[in-house]
């Protein structure tokens, strides 16, 4: 019987689009119909509430602020204001309360406390199920391996998300074990090295075989891939041989002539991230989105951001013409916001007070009663719509020249003065002078310039708790800022999955950690340890 097959296509902003029909044993045959399955890869990294791969049930996106990536590492932050709502996951995640996380269940997305990532594991197996069908495909060896890019950079971003996530996950990357019931059922965690190494498997195949160019705009291509690496090699160069060098050839190919800093208007920072600015030359790869989007998958992928960072009281009156938005889960705390320089341009994002719709001036006084902390306007409401059509930024050249400068100074355990050109380029860019003599005396001075620089640059683009953890200073960020100490540096898995570990006889750790852990907490608030 034949079946619609509907997948999540590129043209026009990914609007899904209806490919032929999907016939046992004839399904992929032609060059379109293999790009067509491929495309399902893609559906993690669509910006719609949810979406489902017929495996794992509908599954937040890793880009969508509401589930993704913004929800994982930014509002588990330093950078977030506290929430008065701490009877659930929106005021949890922000002290770095994960103790609830336990207790998600395996089933259907139902609500935006389902925040359950650990269904992706199974997916895993899908996208590698989805490789072995396009490596064994009767293509042109250049269009296969294109696709093959694609396909096995998406998996990687999986396995990154999940092991920043989790810690080690055991998934199944072997195709003829996809339906090997011992697979399946040895959920035991692997090493770090193991997980690190696979992770970059495929990100190396995707650096030597993606597309150049995208096809269409938003589609994943090769310097996507080789910043992805970069980011990688930068995060576990510590316990990973050559993964520093590595980090910077990815940073020379990428040194191509395509990117620099966007520098147009008054404020260009704040500038590069409007809609008239969409793919300017700062973008590495973003996730091409619609102001006509409303959230249906059927209609494109879309920004919500802004109805997250508002509270439902803003008056329609500039410089939010559309209204409040639903319950701030997303906000600027006072403590971070106060490490801005007063000059920096990027601070200018951020709005400080507001007028409510009873005429009321809501200012700082007014932190847990009428709003959560300041707002974050980096993507502003452009247009009188419920949601924003500006793209999200899924890698920048800023970002690119923070990680070179880090990935220097880290594998040469010396400060150069070509790293801290680097740094001053963004520094510049935002209106400021640069690095003072301080700052750049000793090794950890300037990491420590660095971090505080990736933290005012990249707020809000989903990597702060993985450069605090990277730095071994997320538990003491968390405290200096709200006076908490984080339940624990990853994800706690499932109830359900370390019962179902243990049935079959596999003890499944629950928690993990990186070396330094401890002592990051005996730093945070030695009294408490």
């Amino acid at each position: 019987m034949a079946t619609a097959l509907l997948l999540g296509g590129c043209e026009n902003n990914f609007d899904p689009q209806i490919y032929g029909n999907l016939l046992p044993g004839e399904f992929p045959s032609t060059e379109k119909e293999y790009e067509s399955y491929m495309m399902t890869c893609y559906l993690p990294f669509t910006t719609v509430w949810t979406y489902d791969m017929s495996s794992a049930g509908l599954q937040h996106g890793w880009h969508i602020p509401a589930g993704g990536v913004i929800r994982m590492f930014d509002s588990t932050s330093d950078i977030n204001g506290r929430h008065p709502h701490a009877g659930d996951e929106w005021g949890r995640y922000p002290l770095g309360d994960f103790t609830n996380a336990q207790y998600y269940w395996r089933g259907t997305v139902n609500d935006a406390n389902s925040i359950n990532h650990f269904p992706k594991t199974a997916q895993i197996t899908r996208y590698t199920e989805i490789i072995d069908v396009l490596s064994k495909a009767e293509l042109p060896e250049a269009t296969k391996c294109g696709l093959l890019g694609e396909a096995r950079l998406c998996r990687g971003l999986m396995m990154y998300y999940l092991l920043h996530n989790f810690g080690p996950v055991r998934v199944v990357l072997d195709p003829t074990k996809i339906l090997d019931p011992a697979t399946l059922s040895n959920v035991e965690r692997p090493t770090l090295d193991e997980m690190c190494s696979w992770i970059s498997d495929d990100f190396e195949y995707a650096v030597a075989n993606a597309p150049e160019a995208a096809k269409e705009q938003g589609r994943f291509t090769r310097d996507y891939a080789r910043y992805c690496l970069m980011r990688h090699c930068l995060n576990e160069g510590d316990h990973m041989p050559g993964y520093y060098e590595r980090g910077l050839e990815m940073y020379r190919e990428l040194n191509n002539g395509r990117y620099r800093l966007f520098d147009q208007g008054e404020n260009p920072y704040a500038a590069q991230f409007l809609n008239a600015n969409k793919f300017n030359c700062e973008v590495i790869a973003a996730v091409s989105c619609n102001s006509d989007a409303d959230g249906n998958p059927m209609h494109g992928n879309f920004n919500p951001f802004m109805m997250l960072a508002l509270p439902a009281d803003v008056a329609e009156k500039d410089p939010f013409p559309r209204g409040g938005g639903w319950l701030q889960a997303f906000s600027i705390d006072k403590t971070f916001y106060e490490t801005f320089e007063a000059s920096d341009l990027r601070r200018k994002t951020i709005v400080t007070s507001y007028e409510a719709k009873d005429g009321v001036t809501v200012t700082r006084s007014n932190f847990g009663i009428r709003w959560n902390g300041y707002i974050l306007n980096k993507w502003p409401q452009e247009t009188a719509t419920t949601f924003q059509g500006q793209d999200i930024p899924l890698a920048r050249w800023g970002d690119v020249l923070l990680m070179y400068a880090e990935l220097s100074a880290r594998k040469s355990k010396t400060v150069s003065q070509d790293a801290v050109n680097a740094v001053n380029l963004v520094r510049g860019r935002a209106g400021l002078e640069g690095l003072t003599s301080d700052a750049t005396s000793s090794l950890d001075s300037f990491l420590d310039a660095i971090l505080k620089e990736r933290g005012h640059e990249l707020m809000y683009e989903g990597c702060r708790k993985i450069d605090l953890i990277r730095f071994n200073v997320y538990a003491q960020k968390m405290y200096e800022t709200k006076q908490t100490i984080p339940t624990s540096q990853y994800i706690p898995l499932p109830n359900y999955a370390v019962d179902q570990a243990k049935a079959s006889g596999i003890n499944l750790q629950q928690e993990w950690s990186r070396e330094g852990w401890e002592e990051d907490l005996a730093k945070a608030n030695p009294s408490s340890i």
